[in-house]
């Protein structure tokens, strides 16, 4: 009786298991179809190019939390919208391209300053927060059940969550429609954060080198922003990172040169300090100024 009630348990498992992966897969195979390369969080950003901006900042979350739009016109010398901050969280060089090819107009006579991290360019850390959603979308069902299955299917989830919004967004013209966001997209954090723990092996493949290549005929002009780490983040001691790191900078200067785009490996700014940062990546408020008045001084020349 045992015997047979635990081959029945254990079929009923491998039943529930099977019918599981059948209704991910659908899923995922749904999610490919209605994917749209311009997330959400992009889109309601998109809105601020009405303005024609001479100068667009794009990216990741070290130019939503750190670049001050308004600060930025002020320094240059320009009027308010003179200067936008479309960045976003975890945001990928492909959603960026893919914004360009839709709105030629909105960024051929601009400069657009987009800020890139290692781990939006690897495909070593596939975690749910950061993983690239457009690369994962070029992946297919099989390679991204494989690749993320058992241990990661929260990014898979995330994946089809995104997917999802990015279609609603493009359905809405969101791009188009949404109202224009404050602070002309500038965004900062007044707290400090828990430090990161950062991956052993963050994997080789890197990403994108062709997409900002692609950027390049598509605007005025092109820099690439490499921010720097918070003083606390050792590099000393983290000898992984430290190579991958340097590999994905050099991927992205051989590319400039090869493209015709300009690249910023800021590796410190005078008078940034550990008490200006919320965590090893992301100034905190009192950090904002600095690292935008650094930024603006270094396009200028």
């Amino acid at each position: 009786m045992q015997a047979a009630s635990a081959r029945w348990i254990a079929g009923a498992l491998v039943l529930t298991s099977a019918v599981w992966l059948v209704a991910l897969a659908g899923l995922l195979a749904l999610a490919d179809r209605v994917h749209d390369d311009v997330p959400a969080l992009l889109a309601v950003k998109l809105p601020l190019l009405q303005s024609r901006p001479e100068l667009v900042f794009a990216g990741e979350s070290r130019t939503l939390y750190q670049v001050d739009a308004n600060l930025a016109a002020q320094l240059i010398g320009r009027p308010q919208g003179a200067v936008v901050n479309i960045a976003y969280d975890a945001g990928e060089p492909l959603a960026l391209l893919a914004a360009m090819r839709r709105q030629p107009d909105r960024f051929q006579k601009a400069h657009v300053v987009v800020s890139v991290v290692p781990f939006l360019f690897n495909e070593g850390v596939r975690s749910a927060a950061v993983y690239p959603q457009d690369v994962a979308a070029r992946l297919g069902v099989v390679e991204q059940m494989m690749s993320f299955l058992p241990w990661r299917v929260g990014t898979l989830i995330r994946f089809i969550r995104e997917a999802f919004n990015a279609r609603l967004a493009a359905d809405q013209h969101l791009a188009e429609l949404a109202p224009v966001p404050a602070a002309f997209g500038s965004k900062i954090i007044d707290h400090t954060q828990s430090g990161d723990r950062w991956p052993a092996e963050i994997g080789t493949h890197a990403h994108y080198a062709n997409a900002l290549c692609d950027m390049v005929a598509l605007a005025r002009r092109l820099t690439v922003v490499v921010p720097p780490w918070a003083p606390r983040y050792d590099r000393a001691r983290d000898p992984s990172w430290r190579e991958r790191d340097d590999q994905y900078v050099a991927l992205i200067g051989d590319a400039g040169r090869r493209c015709g785009f300009d690249v910023l490996n800021i590796q410190s700014i005078p008078g940034l300090e550990q008490a200006n940062y919320a965590d090893e990546m992301h100034v905190n408020a009192s950090g904002v100024p600095i690292y935008t008045r650094y930024l603006v001084s270094r396009l200028s020349r």
